[in-house]
């Protein structure tokens, strides 16, 4: 029996080691064959950095990995020179994002065999990638996991998140200039922030977080829990799972979260996996910050362009339920202006037990004298 791949985000572990890998190579070869520029948009633990780590083995020429799976006899894995930014570290101050965002395209200079001798770290991105062309006499690939995270660690920090989001401005901006020297650029995170705010000029970038072709990129379906996972749901009530756990819609298949799913299965207790393993003393801390008034938290319809907007300075308490996953997609149509309009739900019964406890705790607070 295969294990379960609690917490694992590394594809050649996952595939080295024996544990259950959902195939989305289909997804990888897509995008690796028809985009240049792509960002995917999803809640906390739904599977994005696998992806991201997956797509790396693809570009490094690794190709006895992916033995069996559908990129196997598609594609020709020629290696590409890959830098891979990971933005976990200290993002509390401008000076700490500033070196960690340095420790780590040091790291990636490193790993690629080039010397960077700039100290500003949008420098040292376009020397990285400048100098990782020439080694390697071929394109480089640009991976980029959680490029919103210095700025979401500060969320009830306004100072510092705007200080931030400068900040990665000016990285980000290293992609437009050195185009001619990219094969792939692949940016992931929880929010959407305009282009206009952080992506500034790179009105390229292809958003691939509500393409249907891409709906299930991330996360397990209903049909994963019965075959790949069959070994481990054979004595569970699939349908209480489902009531559970699923629910999550990307305009494609309904969507489990994978961590909610492996920990089930390792358990075998229902309990609010993903909610607890989160701090949501953000979301409190900016109810009690903009005295939001709560809505019933169904049937919200919103807009297009206000789903796919973050804005640090002008929250939208729908738009980052909705970013965070604690609202998903129930249903599009499309009014007579010819927008797309989107109502929201509560995806599964867990979100719906833990956002009830966490109304209710912010209402009494309320009635104690905020």
């Amino acid at each position: 029996m295969k294990r379960l791949p609690i917490g694992i985000q590394t594809f050649r572990e996952i595939i080295e080691d024996g544990y259950i890998y959902i195939d989305k190579t289909k997804e990888a070869y897509e995008l690796i064959t028809d985009y240049k520029y792509v960002f995917l948009s999803r809640p906390r633990r739904f599977g994005k950095s696998l992806f991201l780590d997956t797509l790396k083995e693809i570009f490094e020429g690794n190709r006895e990995l992916f033995r069996g799976l559908f990129i196997y006899e598609k594609y020709d894995f020629k290696r590409f020179p890959v830098i891979k930014i990971d933005l976990t570290g200290d993002f509390s101050s401008l000076e700490s994002t500033i070196e960690t965002t340095r420790h780590i395209l040091r790291k990636n200079a490193e790993r690629l065999g080039v010397k960077c001798d700039a100290t500003n770290p949008s420098i040292i991105l376009d020397q990285l990638i400048n100098e990782a062309f020439k080694k390697h006499k071929n394109k480089v690939v640009v991976l980029i996991d959680e490029y919103d995270k210095p700025i979401l660690d500060n969320i009830n920090n306004l100072d510092v998140a705007k200080r931030n989001r400068n900040f990665l401005r000016g990285i980000y901006s290293q992609l437009k200039s050195n185009d001619e020297f990219l094969r792939f650029v692949f940016l992931t995170g929880i929010t959407k922030f305009s282009k206009a705010s952080i992506f500034s000029g790179l009105n390229n970038l292809e958003d691939i977080s509500l393409n249907p072709n891409f709906g299930s990129v991330c996360g397990y379906t209903q049909d994963n829990l019965k075959n790949e996972f069959a070994e481990y749901t054979k004595d569970l009530d699939l349908d209480k799972v489902s009531e559970w756990y699923n629910g999550y819609y990307f305009l494609k298949d309904k969507i489990y979260n994978p961590y909610d799913v492996l920990k089930l299965l390792k358990y075998k207790r229902f309990g609010n996996y993903w909610f607890e393993s989160g701090n949501p003393y953000f979301l409190i801390e900016m109810l009690k910050r903009n005295k939001y008034f709560i809505p019933q938290l169904e049937n919200l319809t919103v807009r297009e362009e206000l789903l796919n907007s973050f804005d640090v300075e002008n929250l939208k308490l729908e738009v980052l339920l909705y970013q965070t996953g604690y609202l998903t997609i129930d249903n599009v149509s499309v009014g007579l202006d010819g927008a797309y309009r989107y109502t929201l739900k509560i995806p599964n019964r867990e979100v719906q037990i833990s956002l009830n406890r966490l109304i209710k705790d912010f209402e009494w607070e309320k009635l104690e004298g905020w």
